[in-house]
């Protein structure tokens, strides 16, 4: 029978998943008296291309044009054609229609899974999105890998720490994009333990350019969806300037117990003499009162210097800034330095500008980096030396410069770098005066700290030095 011929070639076209023709042939194929393969094109078209949602869509609207086709083709009579009854047809018709019901049935599901993974793909890029802007606005380093140690994950830190372009680095190995064999292997490591939550913190030294940094190195595992180890999170915190801050607040700390030791113990010594009674006459029991009264003093110094510069540095000092005249301000530090310059027979020259420059000053602050400078000319100048004290206006760059040089000593070059360090003194000058090593230290945060100004230093052994700094003029 022609009818299961025909079922029979469209279940072998179906499996093999090939369309002979379209239901565009139908009425050809009607008017050419070979209609049953007009028909056979028709559903061998919409079954072949039901493999999608738009195969789905043309397979009903095809399906439906052959229904329409042969309805139509019933009612006018032409099945006689087929030389049975036109019941022959209606399995066909039948069948048709149960594959439109399905196609129709199977679109819907396949528009609603559609539409829920779209929303699934808006939401994984929304946050993966907001996880690559929190990795990329963090300051330390951050590093992902996969299971494959390849780079998936970096921020602009990591590239600049490690020297690599972040563009190009993605899906790249490790170990060509992180130059450090020894972080790789912790990398490695972590990967291989198939630890799933677990957590290692270590401290790790990198070679920079031209430096070597350290860092805390975080590694963390990543699991997948099924809770299997997926890759490594390296997190390097760089840690070198807290460590530099911590060896500094060590040797501060213990300076300041020598620099204070020093003195309570000549107090502590010739209050024991005068106790036991070794003054025995009024000239020694002075001489003990004023080595005592001396120390006192420079205990005194030594603790308000410590303060001080404590303050400026955690910023807690109360800072006043008023339009200062710096010619005035060296005028009346020179006042008050004048006896001491008269004893050891030091001749004082100012060659000072006009009192109407002005800068943005704490007069107090100021003053005291003035006196300090002062100071410290005075106590290593051999008598009969000379301090110059000048001041210069340079208007194109809005600057005023004072510089207080000397004809004493000088400081030996190897020394110069470290005059500003707290607590340090140049061995070879030691001999000429005592101090804490604080003074210029102090004025270095008075200059640079609070003023925002620039100070310096040029020496000669033999020959003397000079100390001067810069401030911005008044606008």
């Amino acid at each position: 029978m022609r009818l299961g011929k025909i079922l029979s070639i469209l279940m072998i076209c179906l499996l093999g998943g090939g369309a002979l023709c379209s239901v565009g042939s139908l009425p050809s194929a009607w008017h050419t008296g070979h209609w049953e393969f007009g028909i056979l094109g028709a559903v061998l078209f919409v079954t072949g291309g039901a493999t999608g949602l738009l195969a789905i869509t043309s397979f009903r609207r095809n399906c439906r044009v052959l229904i329409e086709a042969i309805h139509r083709m019933t009612t006018q009579g032409t099945l006689h054609l087929l030389n049975t009854d036109s019941h022959e047809i209606r399995p066909l018709v039948t069948a048709v229609n149960e594959m439109v019901e399905a196609a129709e049935v199977c679109m819907s599901e396949a528009v609603l899974k559609m539409k829920e993974l779209e929303i699934q793909l808006k939401v994984a890029t929304s946050e993966r999105q907001h996880a690559q802007a929190i990795i990329y606005s963090i300051s330390d380093a951050v590093i992902v890998t996969d299971t494959f140690d390849e780079l998936v994950l970096a921020n602009e830190s990591a590239a600049r720490t490690f020297q690599f372009d972040l563009d190009n680095a993605r899906r790249a190995p490790v170990d060509q994009i992180v130059r450090d064999e020894k972080l790789v292997e912790l990398i490695r490591d972590m990967r291989q333990s198939n630890s799933k939550s677990g957590r290692r913190i270590i401290e790790h030294k990198i070679k920079g350019p031209g430096e070597e940094r350290i860092f805390k190195v975080t590694l963390s595992a990543v699991a997948d969806n099924n809770d299997a180890p997926a890759g490594v999170v390296a997190v390097l915190h760089d840690m070198t300037r807290e460590k530099e801050v911590a060896e500094l607040k060590n040797d501060f700390v213990s300076s300041v117990s020598h620099e204070l030791r020093t003195p309570l113990a000549s107090i502590k010594a010739y209050v024991e003499m005068l106790i036991d009674g070794e003054a025995d006459d009024e000239k020694t029991t002075h001489e003990f009162y004023e080595v005592i009264q001396n120390e006192a003093n420079r205990l005194s110094r030594l603790i308000d210097n410590i303060l001080n510069i404590s303050r400026i540095e955690s910023g807690l000092v109360q800072i006043n800034k008023q339009p200062q005249s710096l010619t005035i301000i060296l005028k009346e530090a020179l006042e008050v330095i004048a006896p001491q310059a008269r004893m050891k027979q030091i001749t004082l020259v100012e060659q000072l500008t006009p009192v109407f420059y002005q800068t943005s000053a704490d007069h107090d602050m100021l003053y005291q980096a003035v006196l300090n400078l002062l100071s410290n000319a005075i106590k290593y100048t051999p008598e009969r030396g000379t301090i110059t004290v000048q001041t210069a206006v340079d208007e194109a760059k809005r600057k005023v410069i004072a510089r207080i040089s000397d004809t004493g000593v000088g400081i030996p070059p190897k020394d110069l770098p470290f005059v500003f360090d707290k607590f340090y003194r140049a061995e070879a000058n030691n001999h000429m005066a005592k101090g804490t090593g604080l003074g210029l230290s102090l004025v270095k945060h008075i200059i640079e700290t609070v003023h925002r100004g620039r100070i310096f230093v040029e020496s000669h052994v033999g020959k003397g030095s000079c100390f001067g700094f810069q401030l911005d003029l008044c606008d």
